[in-house]
């Protein structure tokens, strides 16, 4: 089933977000906390792809094992590190594999891949033109998108004009890089609104379980941290049992609120940790179900 037909037969979905492994060693690892995820019965779980593809055989082959949870996938694809020849191979093994339903993204620069033609590739440069490359193939296809402006942006009114091309190009909808002031997102869907994108769009929600994730994911997104969530890293700093226990009732606030205000779709970034995502959907299912009657 592709994500659009969800997302047009239900009023609020649930999805799921896991990570290939860089070493192949823990594939089997990856693959049962996968089963577990799958076993929550999320509306879909998307699997990411990592920076200049280096993850890209797990990702299809880990897509194709959530389908087989009886679970739709979401396969993750970069033009970072691809060709338009390694992009139709994909694109192949995804068919085969069944898979209907990719994000496209344009994808981080790695460390080690210099800019210029080794990296990105003539006419895959940006994310909207791997959108219509997909669009064309009869994928249902998904964006990234980012409440806060992305990184390399100028200012958010140009990260804004840039998503129009994307969403142009034929996107069915988008999720949002995570955040963790929830006014970061109201005020981001009505400037989406104001320049006539209404495509649905997904709260992308990290759960914060250690103190040392605040760094690394401001590092990554140059998300805004509020300063409840600040002073609750502080206090339980040191106490892991007690970090993870208010960093999930946090995770949870966030979504009770962006349900209550009229927000159609949660998407949690798991970490590769059912648990975590066990704890919050726990918290949340009769509210999801209520919302859907």
């Amino acid at each position: 089933m592709t994500i659009k037909q969800i997302l047009d037969t239900k009023k609020v979905t649930f999805s799921l977000e896991v990570f290939p492994p860089k070493q192949q060693a823990k594939f089997d690892s990856v693959v049962e906390a996968t089963k577990e995820l799958a076993g929550l019965k999320p509306d879909f779980m998307s699997i990411t792809y990592g920076a200049g593809g280096t993850t890209k055989v797990n990702t299809v082959e880990i897509a194709s094992k959530i389908q087989s949870f009886d679970t739709p996938a979401l396969a993750h694809l970069t033009c970072v590190g691809n060709t338009k020849e390694s992009i139709q191979a994909t694109i192949q093994e995804m068919k085969q594999a069944g898979i209907e339903n990719v994000l496209a993204l344009r994808g981080d620069m790695p460390q080690n891949m210099e800019e210029g033609p080794v990296a990105i590739v003539k006419g895959l440069e940006h994310a909207d033109q791997l959108v219509s490359v997909l669009k064309e193939e009869g994928f249902c296809v998904g964006g990234a998108c980012y409440p806060e402006g992305h990184p390399e942006s100028k200012n958010r009114a140009d990260d804004i004009d840039n998503l129009k091309y994307k969403v142009d190009a034929g996107v069915d909808f988008l999720t949002t890089q995570m955040f963790f002031d929830n006014n970061m997102l109201y005020s981001y869907l009505y400037r989406l609104q104001s320049k006539g994108i209404h495509v649905p769009v997904l709260a992308g929600i990290m759960p914060i379980t250690n103190s040392s994730q605040v760094e690394r994911m401001v590092k990554l997104s140059s998300a805004y941290i509020p300063a409840k969530l600040l002073s609750i890293c502080d206090r339980f700093y040191n106490n892991p049992d007690a970090m993870r226990q208010a960093g999930i009732a946090y995770a949870t606030d966030q979504i009770i609120d962006l349900i209550s205000n009229g927000v159609r779709g949660i998407h949690i970034y798991t970490m590769n940790k059912p648990s975590v995502a066990k704890d919050i959907l726990r918290n949340i299912d009769a509210i999801i179900a209520a919302s859907n009657l």
